[in-house]
């Protein structure tokens, strides 16, 4: 359990791939000072506490630092945050509405494990989706423009140092991949690839931190998806895609 509000407050110093916690101007008996301006005479807006526990908490599952099982109370989030308990009883309910946290009266919030079951509908789902969307592309004659944003992205997957910024690395991951779904052009099937997007983050993440290793096949798999694209290889790439997303998804059973 998490019952040392310094522990958490350092929390964000321990990966250079995480920013700071976010600002912590709130005294704990709830008052907001008068913020701080950028330029005088100029005040800056200043975020809804409930807001800021939010990003701070979800951010920290998201990425691993709050792990699968970890109990976390609302005393040991508001002092992190140097917040009263209600902001964070706000946040935590809405973090338990989206599946990632489960609270228990006068114990505090569990953080939801990924679930071997969850584990095997994204997968099916993304194979799916992004098979789907890379048949379109290659019908339409756009693999190729589609192909090259791609390895936009890629390449600055290539530039980061991982594990320091494994978290952006991840984020890179999930932006590769939608770009595809969001070229082919359908505005529903793009709503709801976006929906899976913090389990996509969730999973990649934790999968680099159980096998480093996978950072350098992951970036492999990549270029090959673009090629077979570029190739009008339909068949193929739904074969690649599905060795790649299983092979990712699957560090988080294996391990």
């Amino acid at each position: 359990m998490l019952n040392d509000p310094a522990r958490l407050r350092t929390m964000s110093t321990s990966d250079r791939s995480h920013p700071p916690a976010p600002a912590t101007d709130s005294p704990a008996t709830g008052g907001e000072p008068a913020p701080q301006p950028l330029i005088a005479g100029e005040p800056t807006p200043q975020r809804p506490a409930g807001e800021r526990v939010y990003d701070w908490v979800k951010e920290r599952i998201l990425d691993g630092r709050l792990p699968g099982g970890e109990l976390l109370s609302e005393g040991d989030a508001a002092a992190a945050l140097n917040l009263s308990r209600t902001p964070v009883r706000e946040a935590f309910l809405r973090l338990e509405v989206e599946g990632l946290l489960r609270l228990y009266p006068k114990r505090g919030a569990l953080v939801v494990p990924v679930s071997p079951d969850e584990v095997d509908e994204v997968t099916e789902a993304r194979i799916l989706l992004e098979s789907h969307a890379a048949e379109r592309v290659i019908d339409r004659g756009d693999a190729d423009d589609v192909a090259a944003r791609m390895r936009t992205v890629l390449d600055r997957q290539r530039d980061l140092d991982v594990p320091a910024e494994r978290a952006r690395f991840s984020a890179l991951d999930r932006e590769f991949h939608a770009t595809l779904v969001d070229a082919a052009g359908n505005g529903l099937i793009s709503h709801f690839y976006s929906g899976l997007h913090d389990r996509q983050v969730r999973m990649a993440t934790s999968a680099l931190r159980r096998v480093p290793d996978r950072r350098s096949e992951i970036l492999t798999e990549h270029d090959n998806l673009c090629t077979l694209l570029e190739r009008g290889d339909a068949a193929g790439f739904r074969t690649a895609l599905t060795t790649h997303i299983s092979g990712t998804h699957g560090a988080l059973l294996d391990s």
